[in-house]
């Protein structure tokens, strides 16, 4: 993460105070990052897909500009934030394809334990995403964790910093959530 978390944070209480143009501000520290999120999490999709890195980035600050009130602290909150919006805006997308196509071409490919095929199938994004939606009511920190790595990237010790616990916790939160994840997915 290449922005010191300081400007990120001061930008960010801003934003919450009301002050005006704040985005425009934090735009140019995170764009970056959160583009190579993007086009990590599109790597997965198949070949003729049409969404790209660029219009996953614009919908999260379109998202962003909605938002009134948003309890976001430091820049931890908001790339956990924009993780969630990642992942909304891939099910967004996978439920409008799925209603195109009507289920033509769906395949089910197993979780592994990079999670390279989220996103694979429109079925399988959605399949994910009520997965994720039940661990998020067993345990919405484990939600966290899978959502920081897989979505947006963060290694065990960026996330291990970013949630200020240990390292060991992360690897246990993950471990924990891709067995969880795998039972949901295989009942599906």
């Amino acid at each position: 993460m290449d922005s010191g978390p300081g400007e990120i944070t001061q930008l960010l209480n801003r934003w919450q105070q009301g002050q005006p143009g704040i985005l425009d501000e934090l735009a140019p520290l995170v764009y970056g990052q959160l583009r190579e999120i993007a086009e990590a999490c599109l790597r997965g999709e198949r070949q003729d897909h049409t969404l790209q890195a660029t219009a996953v980035v614009n919908e999260i600050f379109a998202g962003l500009l909605q938002v009134r009130r948003v309890a976001m602290n430091d820049r931890s909150h908001f790339f956990a934030f924009s993780a969630r919006m990642t992942r909304r805006i891939l099910i967004d997308y996978a439920r409008k394809v799925r209603t195109e196509k009507r289920g033509v071409g769906w395949q089910r490919i197993p979780l592994d334990a990079e999670l390279a095929w989220v996103g694979e199938t429109s079925a399988e994004s959605l399949d994910l995403s009520r997965a994720l939606d039940e661990l998020t009511e067993f345990d919405a920190d484990k939600t966290r964790v899978v959502e920081l790595h897989y979505f947006l990237g963060c290694t065990v010790e960026e996330i291990a910093g970013l949630l200020n616990v240990s390292r060991r916790a992360v690897e246990r939160n993950l471990q924990f959530s891709l067995v969880f994840l795998r039972r949901r997915l295989a009942t599906e």
